[in-house]
Protein backbone atom coordinates (compact mmCIF):
# COMPACT_ATOMS: atom_id res chain seq x y z
CA UNK A 1 0.00 0.00 0.00
CA UNK A 2 1.47 3.32 -1.09
CA UNK A 3 -0.20 5.69 1.37
CA UNK A 4 -2.76 6.08 4.13
CA UNK A 5 -4.68 9.00 5.65
CA UNK A 6 -5.89 9.73 9.16
CA UNK A 7 -9.50 9.19 8.06
CA UNK A 8 -8.70 5.72 6.73
CA UNK A 9 -6.82 4.83 9.89
CA UNK A 10 -9.70 5.99 12.08
CA UNK A 11 -12.35 4.13 10.07
CA UNK A 12 -10.29 0.93 9.96
CA UNK A 13 -9.99 0.85 13.73
CA UNK A 14 -13.62 1.93 14.20
CA UNK A 15 -14.97 -0.93 12.05
CA UNK A 16 -12.87 -2.99 9.67
CA UNK A 17 -15.89 -4.28 7.77
CA UNK A 18 -17.14 -0.74 7.13
CA UNK A 19 -13.62 0.12 5.91
CA UNK A 20 -13.83 -2.87 3.54
CA UNK A 21 -17.20 -1.78 2.16
CA UNK A 22 -16.06 1.81 1.62
CA UNK A 23 -12.45 1.58 0.51
CA UNK A 24 -12.02 -1.95 -0.89
CA UNK A 25 -15.38 -2.64 -2.51
CA UNK A 26 -16.05 1.06 -3.11
CA UNK A 27 -19.73 0.73 -2.22
CA UNK A 28 -21.60 3.96 -2.81
CA UNK A 29 -23.39 5.45 0.17
CA UNK A 30 -26.17 8.04 0.14
CA UNK A 31 -25.21 11.53 1.16
CA UNK A 32 -26.83 12.58 4.44
CA UNK A 33 -28.30 16.02 5.19
CA UNK A 34 -25.65 16.41 7.91
CA UNK A 35 -22.88 15.84 5.37
CA UNK A 36 -24.50 18.34 2.98
CA UNK A 37 -24.43 20.98 5.72
CA UNK A 38 -20.87 20.13 6.76
CA UNK A 39 -19.51 20.11 3.20
CA UNK A 40 -21.16 23.42 2.32
CA UNK A 41 -19.94 25.12 5.49
CA UNK A 42 -16.43 23.75 4.99
CA UNK A 43 -16.35 25.11 1.43
CA UNK A 44 -17.24 28.61 2.66
CA UNK A 45 -14.63 28.50 5.43
CA UNK A 46 -12.06 27.42 2.86
CA UNK A 47 -12.81 30.41 0.63
CA UNK A 48 -12.87 32.76 3.64
CA UNK A 49 -9.44 31.54 4.71
CA UNK A 50 -8.07 31.83 1.17
CA UNK A 51 -9.37 35.40 0.91
CA UNK A 52 -7.61 36.36 4.16
CA UNK A 53 -4.41 34.74 2.85
CA UNK A 54 -4.68 37.08 -0.16
CA UNK A 55 -5.26 40.02 2.17
CA UNK A 56 -8.95 40.37 1.30
CA UNK A 57 -11.81 40.85 3.76
CA UNK A 58 -15.12 39.33 2.62
CA UNK A 59 -18.40 40.91 3.69
CA UNK A 60 -21.17 38.84 5.28
CA UNK A 61 -23.15 39.27 2.06
CA UNK A 62 -20.28 37.86 -0.01
CA UNK A 63 -19.95 34.95 2.41
CA UNK A 64 -23.70 34.24 2.14
CA UNK A 65 -23.43 34.25 -1.65
CA UNK A 66 -20.54 31.78 -1.39
CA UNK A 67 -22.67 29.59 0.86
CA UNK A 68 -25.56 29.60 -1.61
CA UNK A 69 -23.20 28.64 -4.44
CA UNK A 70 -21.51 25.94 -2.36
CA UNK A 71 -24.83 24.43 -1.33
CA UNK A 72 -25.98 24.20 -4.95
CA UNK A 73 -22.65 22.75 -6.10
CA UNK A 74 -22.59 20.11 -3.36
CA UNK A 75 -26.19 19.14 -4.07
CA UNK A 76 -25.52 18.89 -7.81
CA UNK A 77 -22.46 16.68 -7.37
CA UNK A 78 -23.84 14.44 -4.60
CA UNK A 79 -27.65 14.79 -4.32
CA UNK A 80 -29.35 14.21 -0.98
CA UNK A 81 -32.67 12.39 -0.73
CA UNK A 82 -34.74 14.99 1.11
CA UNK A 83 -37.88 12.85 1.48
CA UNK A 84 -37.72 12.84 5.28
CA UNK A 85 -35.88 16.11 5.76
CA UNK A 86 -36.58 19.72 4.92
CA UNK A 87 -33.87 21.04 2.62
CA UNK A 88 -34.74 24.69 3.22
CA UNK A 89 -34.51 24.22 6.99
CA UNK A 90 -31.21 22.34 6.78
CA UNK A 91 -29.84 25.07 4.51
CA UNK A 92 -30.80 27.70 7.09
CA UNK A 93 -29.11 25.67 9.83
CA UNK A 94 -25.87 25.58 7.83
CA UNK A 95 -25.87 29.34 7.36
CA UNK A 96 -26.68 30.01 11.02
CA UNK A 97 -23.65 27.92 11.95
CA UNK A 98 -21.45 30.08 9.75
CA UNK A 99 -22.95 33.30 11.09
CA UNK A 100 -22.16 32.11 14.61
CA UNK A 101 -18.62 31.24 13.60
CA UNK A 102 -17.89 34.58 11.95
CA UNK A 103 -19.40 36.43 14.92
CA UNK A 104 -17.81 34.44 17.74
CA UNK A 105 -14.77 32.74 16.23
CA UNK A 106 -11.23 33.43 17.46
CA UNK A 107 -9.89 34.37 14.01
CA UNK A 108 -9.91 38.07 13.16
CA UNK A 109 -10.90 39.11 9.61
CA UNK A 110 -7.42 40.51 8.96
CA UNK A 111 -5.45 37.55 10.34
CA UNK A 112 -3.34 36.12 7.51
CA UNK A 113 -3.01 32.32 7.54
CA UNK A 114 0.27 30.51 7.04
CA UNK A 115 -1.49 27.92 4.86
CA UNK A 116 -4.99 26.97 3.69
CA UNK A 117 -6.23 23.55 2.50
CA UNK A 118 -2.74 22.19 1.93
CA UNK A 119 -2.26 18.63 0.66
CA UNK A 120 0.72 17.18 2.50
CA UNK A 121 2.60 13.88 2.41
CA UNK A 122 5.12 12.40 4.84
CA UNK A 123 7.53 9.67 3.70
CA UNK A 124 7.66 7.14 6.55
CA UNK A 125 9.65 4.46 4.71
CA UNK A 126 12.41 4.57 7.34
CA UNK A 127 9.78 3.59 9.91
CA UNK A 128 8.66 0.66 7.77
CA UNK A 129 5.33 2.38 7.16
CA UNK A 130 3.39 3.62 4.12
CA UNK A 131 3.38 7.31 3.30
CA UNK A 132 1.02 9.39 5.41
CA UNK A 133 -1.15 11.83 3.45
CA UNK A 134 -3.69 14.45 4.44
CA UNK A 135 -5.18 17.88 3.85
CA UNK A 136 -4.67 20.48 6.57
CA UNK A 137 -7.64 22.87 6.74
CA UNK A 138 -5.76 25.87 8.11
CA UNK A 139 -2.48 26.89 9.73
CA UNK A 140 -2.74 30.04 11.82
CA UNK A 141 0.23 32.36 12.45
CA UNK A 142 2.82 30.75 14.69
CA UNK A 143 2.21 27.25 13.37
CA UNK A 144 -1.15 26.45 14.98
CA UNK A 145 -2.92 23.75 12.96
CA UNK A 146 -6.73 24.12 12.78
CA UNK A 147 -9.37 21.57 11.82
CA UNK A 148 -13.03 22.51 11.25
CA UNK A 149 -15.83 20.17 12.28
CA UNK A 150 -19.63 20.26 12.34
CA UNK A 151 -21.43 18.22 14.98
CA UNK A 152 -24.84 17.66 16.48
CA UNK A 153 -23.51 18.06 20.02
CA UNK A 154 -20.64 19.73 21.80
CA UNK A 155 -17.45 17.68 22.24
CA UNK A 156 -16.74 16.21 25.66
CA UNK A 157 -13.68 18.09 26.98
CA UNK A 158 -12.51 14.92 28.76
CA UNK A 159 -12.54 12.70 25.66
CA UNK A 160 -12.03 15.10 22.76
CA UNK A 161 -8.27 14.46 22.54
CA UNK A 162 -8.74 10.70 22.88
CA UNK A 163 -11.28 10.65 20.04
CA UNK A 164 -9.20 12.83 17.71
CA UNK A 165 -5.65 11.88 18.72
CA UNK A 166 -4.93 9.89 15.56
CA UNK A 167 -5.93 12.85 13.38
CA UNK A 168 -4.08 15.40 15.52
CA UNK A 169 -0.92 13.29 15.57
CA UNK A 170 -1.15 12.74 11.82
CA UNK A 171 -1.35 16.50 11.28
CA UNK A 172 1.65 16.92 13.55
CA UNK A 173 3.70 14.49 11.48
CA UNK A 174 2.52 16.05 8.21
CA UNK A 175 3.25 19.60 9.37
CA UNK A 176 6.78 18.66 10.42
CA UNK A 177 7.37 16.82 7.15
CA UNK A 178 6.38 19.88 5.12
CA UNK A 179 8.03 22.62 7.21
CA UNK A 180 10.90 20.92 9.03
CA UNK A 181 9.57 22.12 12.39
CA UNK A 182 6.95 21.08 14.91
CA UNK A 183 3.44 22.56 15.01
CA UNK A 184 3.13 24.90 18.02
CA UNK A 185 -0.33 23.51 18.82
CA UNK A 186 -3.67 22.43 17.45
CA UNK A 187 -7.23 23.77 17.48
CA UNK A 188 -10.47 21.94 16.83
CA UNK A 189 -13.22 24.35 15.81
CA UNK A 190 -16.55 22.56 16.36
CA UNK A 191 -19.66 24.20 14.83
CA UNK A 192 -22.49 22.75 16.90
CA UNK A 193 -25.91 22.27 15.23
CA UNK A 194 -28.07 22.87 18.30
CA UNK A 195 -31.31 24.91 18.32
CA UNK A 196 -29.16 27.94 19.06
CA UNK A 197 -25.94 27.23 17.11
CA UNK A 198 -22.72 27.58 19.03
CA UNK A 199 -19.00 27.33 18.52
CA UNK A 200 -16.63 25.28 20.67
CA UNK A 201 -12.89 25.81 20.19
CA UNK A 202 -10.62 23.20 21.75
CA UNK A 203 -6.95 24.14 22.02
CA UNK A 204 -4.46 21.29 22.24
CA UNK A 205 -0.71 21.34 22.92
CA UNK A 206 2.03 20.29 20.47
CA UNK A 207 2.34 16.62 19.60
CA UNK A 208 4.56 14.64 21.97
CA UNK A 209 7.01 11.85 21.12
CA UNK A 210 4.65 9.41 22.83
CA UNK A 211 1.75 10.49 20.62
CA UNK A 212 3.91 10.06 17.51
CA UNK A 213 4.88 6.53 18.60
CA UNK A 214 1.22 5.70 19.28
CA UNK A 215 0.31 6.89 15.77
CA UNK A 216 3.01 4.70 14.26
CA UNK A 217 1.69 1.68 16.21
CA UNK A 218 -1.81 2.43 14.91
CA UNK A 219 -0.39 2.53 11.39
CA UNK A 220 1.43 -0.78 11.94
CA UNK A 221 -1.82 -2.39 13.07
CA UNK A 222 -3.56 -0.99 10.00
CA UNK A 223 -0.92 -2.38 7.63
CA UNK A 224 -1.01 -5.82 9.24
CA UNK A 225 -4.80 -5.93 9.21
CA UNK A 226 -5.10 -4.91 5.56
CA UNK A 227 -2.46 -7.43 4.52
CA UNK A 228 -4.38 -10.17 6.38
CA UNK A 229 -7.65 -8.97 4.84
CA UNK A 230 -8.99 -8.73 8.37
CA UNK A 231 -12.47 -7.48 7.54
CA UNK A 232 -14.49 -8.06 10.72
CA UNK A 233 -17.42 -5.97 12.01
CA UNK A 234 -17.25 -3.99 15.25
CA UNK A 235 -20.83 -3.73 16.55
CA UNK A 236 -21.47 -0.55 18.55
CA UNK A 237 -24.05 2.19 19.11
CA UNK A 238 -22.78 3.73 15.85
CA UNK A 239 -24.31 0.89 13.81
CA UNK A 240 -27.78 2.45 13.87
CA UNK A 241 -26.63 5.35 11.70
CA UNK A 242 -24.28 3.37 9.45
CA UNK A 243 -25.14 3.50 5.76
CA UNK A 244 -23.90 -0.09 5.36
CA UNK A 245 -26.00 -1.61 8.14
CA UNK A 246 -28.09 -3.86 5.90
CA UNK A 247 -25.02 -5.03 3.97
CA UNK A 248 -23.24 -5.70 7.23
CA UNK A 249 -26.12 -7.84 8.55
CA UNK A 250 -25.96 -9.92 5.37
CA UNK A 251 -22.19 -10.33 5.61
CA UNK A 252 -20.77 -13.79 6.30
Amino acid sequence: MASVSASRLSLFHQCRLKFYFRYVLGLASPKSPALQVGSSDHAVLKEWNKARWRGEILSLRQLHDLYTESWAAEQAEHPVNWEEDNEDEEKKVGWRLLETYFREGPIKPDEKPEAVEVSVEADLFHHGLPNLIGIIDLVRPGGVVVDFKTSGKAPDPFTVLHLHEVQISAYGVLYEASTGKSASGFELHHLIKTKNPKLVVTSLPPMTDVQEKKLFHVMESYVEGVQRRDWVPSPSFLCGSCEHYATCRAWC
